[in-house]
């Protein structure tokens, strides 16, 4: 039986649910960081969501860099999600998760235009909080 953790009143949530209002982190549960040397560059954001704004250096086509993500809310079992949510040519780029840990998780950007692309894009990702047991 699946089970969540109602955060705002500690009960337990059993069961197939509906949720007809928003779902998800709540104001204060986010933050905001920005690369400063290179695409490369690691970061570190100790929020549950965010958004990373990528430094604005060339990425050939056809490329990929990827940068580590500190951040001590994540746990190894966690869940990370990420995309690319503004700024940028939309469409040129596929982001994803390629490595969680405890305490942080990497991010892999690759450039699928046929040309080099030098564009400070903005991602946004958020910890979806796991267990194995």
């Amino acid at each position: 039986m699946s089970e969540l953790i109602d955060k705002t009143t500690a009960q337990t949530i059993t069961g197939a649910k509906t949720f007809t209002a928003a779902f998800g982190y709540g104001t204060g549960a986010g933050g905001t960081v920005t690369q400063v040397t290179s695409k490369s560059t690691g970061v570190t954001l100790n929020k549950l969501a965010g958004q990373i704004t990528m430094h604005n250096g060339s990425l050939g086509a056809g490329a990929e860099a990827t940068f580590a993500v500190t951040n001590s809310t994540v746990a190894a079992n966690d869940v990370v999600i990420v995309n690319h949510s503004s700024s940028g040519t939309a469409g040129a780029y596929v982001v994803g998760v390629s490595a969680v840990s405890s305490g942080s998780f990497k991010i892999t950007v690759s450039n699928l235009s046929g040309s080099s692309l030098g564009e400070a894009i903005v991602l946004s990702f958020a910890v979806i909080k796991s267990a194995n047991a």
